[in-house]
């Protein structure tokens, strides 16, 4: 049987914009649209640099490289699928090693650990969640579960939490400490925002 052929897509701003990341051709990854990422960052602008940045359910990492590219901190990935994970390690290699670190694994048992490695720098950080859609086979409590690790980020190291979902999920408007600032919506796929209750 004939190997796939991995997908390619362009950092799209910042100091390694232009440069191509692979997206593996495997279906348990969903590539973020570039329309969806585009306003992802039109929307963080500036605001991430020198922020840290998590990138929770990582896939190939297209959008904590984008974050890293525009001059975030650290950035953090977590993923679970071994074909996924080596295309996110290549992808980490081609850029700036030196500002990633990547943990192979479960997101729902390997976030504790990151937010554990968060607490050696004083930076505020980004969350980035983009749980696999609850229609895949035995994803149904995927964002409940996706709720309680949201749950766990303590406010003081938090400057905000973006939730990619099925659109037709209502997100509730508070999570622990974080109130929904916004709400956008991409066809299938909307984004909603969360900042530290009180915070501007």
């Amino acid at each position: 049987m004939a190997k796939q052929e991995n997908f390619r897509t362009k950092i799209i701003g910042g100091e390694f914009k232009g440069r191509f990341i692979e997206i593996p051709n495997i279906s348990t990854t969903r590539s973020s649209k570039g329309i969806l990422k585009e306003s992802l960052f039109n929307t963080l602008q500036f605001d991430i640099i020198d922020k840290n940045f998590v990138e929770v359910f990582s896939g190939s990492g297209s959008i904590g490289l984008e974050a890293l590219s525009r001059g975030a901190f650290q950035c953090y990935f977590i993923e679970y699928n071994k074909v996924a994970y080596r295309v996110l390690q290549e992808n980490i290699k081609k850029l700036d090693p030196s500002r990633c670190h990547h943990l192979y694994g479960d997101s729902f048992e390997k976030f504790d650990t990151v937010l554990g490695m968060l607490k050696n720098f004083n930076q505020k950080t980004y969350f980035y969640f983009d749980p696999p859609f609850s229609t895949r086979d035995g994803m149904d409590d995927v964002y409940e579960k996706t709720l309680l690790l949201i749950n766990k980020i303590e406010v003081e190291m938090c400057e905000m939490v973006i939730v990619e979902h099925m659109t037709q999920l209502d997100m509730p408007k508070d999570i622990g400490g974080l109130e929904q600032i916004k709400r956008k919506k991409f066809g299938r796929s909307t984004m909603s925002y969360y900042r530290p209750k009180g915070q501007i």
